[in-house]
């Protein structure tokens, strides 16, 4: 796990250098249908990959985004009536899983642009497309994604910014080698001390870096064997919240964007409670600070924020007394119906 996440700057390098013909023909072909929805579809860490487009896209392509329920297509059998002018995105690593391929099939009939984005560019997934990313994340054997995780975010901002014209996202894209190499090497190791004994855990996002805490909180699910649950900083407020008392941990990935306003002062909320808050942002009394990569681009601060917990991640596993490539009942493909 550790040495792949390791990779992600590589990966970076290789989207760089082999995607820039690919996405310029697929933004103006974005242009010109000019989408009236966005739709995606995935699973897991490609489904928080997906929650990490459905606020990139909203917020810069000004096109409302909806996920898709695989089982709507492959137990409910559902044939759509019209999905013209839609773009079908189909998130997967390895582009198998039965459930996304009849999905891909049934929104590419009903007249959906189905784009995937995908690890394996052989897969059936790839077959079913009428446009296909490849990932270019090489082999990944480590049950727990990690660089084909980051691989995914770094392709739909790249489609995001092909689409939209955005020089500044551009710019950030290309120097994402560098950034992510940076986040690699930030020490979060402090959080392993409130972490290491914790039972429970609260990891916490917002707008572009809702779908980082969700892949976060699965990760320490998959690796550490920890009950960590996923919210939005606003969405806590409205029950969650309730359980928070003295020792409970609580992780904030801070945005870098409008939405970061939000934090500090839920942060100073859970201190006065007595939970134990870890926070990427400037320096809060009480709060354990987890370093971060500074003044970068919006949507590439989620992306380098998770490159650094991946690091932290595989300690903890190890730290708890367990393996982080043998999780157990996990397998690295699943294939669901």
């Amino acid at each position: 796990m550790q040495r792949e996440a390791a990779e992600a700057p590589a990966v970076a390098e290789r989207q760089n250098a082999e995607l820039a013909e690919l996405m310029s023909s697929l933004g103006g072909r974005l242009r010109n249908l000019d989408p009236r929805l966005v739709v995606t579809c995935a699973r897991g860490s490609s489904d928080h990959a997906a929650t990490y487009a459905k606020y990139l896209i909203e917020t810069r392509a000004r096109t409302p985004v909806a996920s898709f329920a695989p089982s709507t297509s492959s137990v409910y059998g559902t044939s759509w009536r019209k999905l013209d002018s839609a773009l079908f995105l189909a998130i997967s690593q390895s582009g198998r899983s039965p459930d996304l391929l009849v999905s891909a099939k049934a929104a590419r009939d009903a007249g959906a642009l189905v784009v995937a984005i995908v690890n394996d560019a052989s897969s059936p997934l790839a077959d079913i497309a009428e446009v296909t990313i490849p990932l270019l994340a090489g082999t990944e054997r480590s049950v727990a994604a990690t660089k084909s995780y980051i691989a995914s975010l770094l392709a739909i901002a790249r489609l995001v910014a092909a689409w939209t014209d955005d020089e500044a996202l551009q710019g950030g894209l290309s120097d994402a080698p560098r950034i992510l190499g940076e986040a690699w090497g930030l020490d979060w190791s402090p959080a392993l001390t409130p972490l290491a004994p914790a039972a429970n855990l609260y990891v916490l996002g917002r707008g572009l870096s809702l779908g980082i805490a969700q892949e976060a909180a699965l990760k320490l699910k998959e690796t550490c064997g920890l009950h960590a649950e996923s919210y939005s900083a606003a969405e806590v407020k409205h029950g969650p919240m309730a359980i928070v008392g003295a020792g409970f941990p609580v992780m904030m990935l801070v945005p870098n964007d409008e939405a970061r306003d939000a934090f500090e002062p839920l942060a100073s909320d859970f201190i006065s409670r007595g939970a134990q808050v870890m926070i990427t942002c400037e320096a809060i009394g009480g709060a354990l600070p987890l370093p971060f990569v500074p003044r970068l681009h919006p949507a590439i601060a989620p992306i380098a924020s998770i490159q650094s917990f991946y690091r932290m991640a595989a300690a903890l596993s190890i730290a708890r007394g367990l393996h982080p490539d043998e999780p157990p009942h996990l397998k690295k493909v699943t294939e669901t119906r």
